[in-house]
C-alpha cells in the first residue's frame, strides 16, 4: 500500500497540493498532517485543513508543537504585532519574509512527517511519500522553502527506515498559476484560509493576504475572499 503524507495548513498552496495528489497521483491512502504551534490563525487553519481532508477522503492527523511557538520570533506567533503589506512592498518581500519566518519550522515539520512515515512502515508495511505545498517564491524565498532545501531533506530521509520521497509538486508555480490549477481541479478556493493573523476573516493586509490578492488579480480570476481591509 502506498500512502501520501500531505503537510496542509489550509491555505491555497497546500490545499491545491492536496487535491493535486488526490486527483493526479496514484496513492492508495492519503494523510493530511497539520501542525499546531500556537500560530495566530490556528483555528481557521485547522478548520480548512480538516475540510480538505474530508473532501479528499484523507486521514487527518494533528501534531502539537507548543515549544516551537515559544521559540518563534515570527509575527505569526508574537502577540499584538503585525505589519501591513502594500503593492510597493510586494516587489521586494525579503525584509518581510524574515519577519514572518518561523525558525526551522519546515525542517521540524518534515522531521515529524518522517517519523510518521517510519511508524506506518514499521506497524503496517505502508510505504509513504511526503508532499509539501511550496510555491515559487521568486528572488525572496523563505530559507526552508527552496529546491535546495528539499534536496537536503531528501538526503536526510535516506537515513530513515521507510525512506520516503519528499516532494513539492507546485514549487515551479507562482500563486496565480496555483489558483488557476486549483480551479481546474474543481476546488472552491473560498474553502481555504491564507491570513497570518486572524481566525474568522482575512485581514487583507498581512503578507499572505497581499499575496493571495495579487494571485487572484494576476490570474484574472474572481476573488470571493472576504477581507477586513
Amino acid at each position: 500500500m502506498r500512502n501520501a503524507i500531505i503537510l496542509c495548513s489550509g491555505g491555497i498552496d497546500s490545499v491545491v497540493t492536496s487535491f493535486y495528489v488526490k486527483k493526479r497521483l496514484n496513492y492508495d491512502k492519503l494523510t493530511i498532517l497539520f501542525f499546531n504551534y500556537n500560530q495566530k490563525s490556528l483555528k481557521a487553519e485547522r478548520k480548512y485543513a480538516k475540510l480538505t481532508a474530508k473532501k479528499i477522503r484523507a486521514e487527518f492527523i494533528e501534531i502539537s508543537l507548543p515549544e516551537l511557538g515559544k521559540l518563534s520570533t515570527s509575527l505569526l506567533n508574537i502577540k499584538g504585532k503585525s505589519i501591513k503589506t502594500n503593492k510597493k512592498l510586494l516587489k521586494n518581500t525579503k525584509a518581510q519574509t524574515l519577519l514572518w519566518y518561523v525558525p526551522a519550522r519546515n525542517h521540524i515539520f518534515i522531521s515529524y512527517a518522517l517519523a510518521l512515515s517510519d511508524s506506518l512502515f514499521i506497524k503496517n508495511k505502508i510505504k509513504s511519500d511526503i508532499f509539501l505545498g511550496f510555491k515559487c517564491e521568486g528572488n525572496n524565498p523563505y530559507p526552508d522553502a527552496t529546491k535546495e532545501f528539499i534536496r537536503e531533506e531528501n538526503k536526510l530521509a535516506k537515513s530513515t527506515v521507510s525512506k520516503p520521497l519528499i516532494q513539492a509538486p507546485l514549487i515551479e508555480l507562482d500563486k496565480e498559476d496555483i489558483i488557476m490549477l486549483g480551479i481546474k481541479l474543481g476546488i472552491n478556493l473560498k474553502d481555504t484560509f491564507s491570513c497570518y493573523i486572524n481566525n474568522n476573516i482575512h485581514c487583507g493586509s498581512c503578507l499572505s493576504c497581499a499575496l493571495r490578492k495579487a494571485g487572484f488579480y494576476w490570474s484574472n480570476k474572481r476573488d470571493d475572499t472576504k477581507y477586513r481591509n
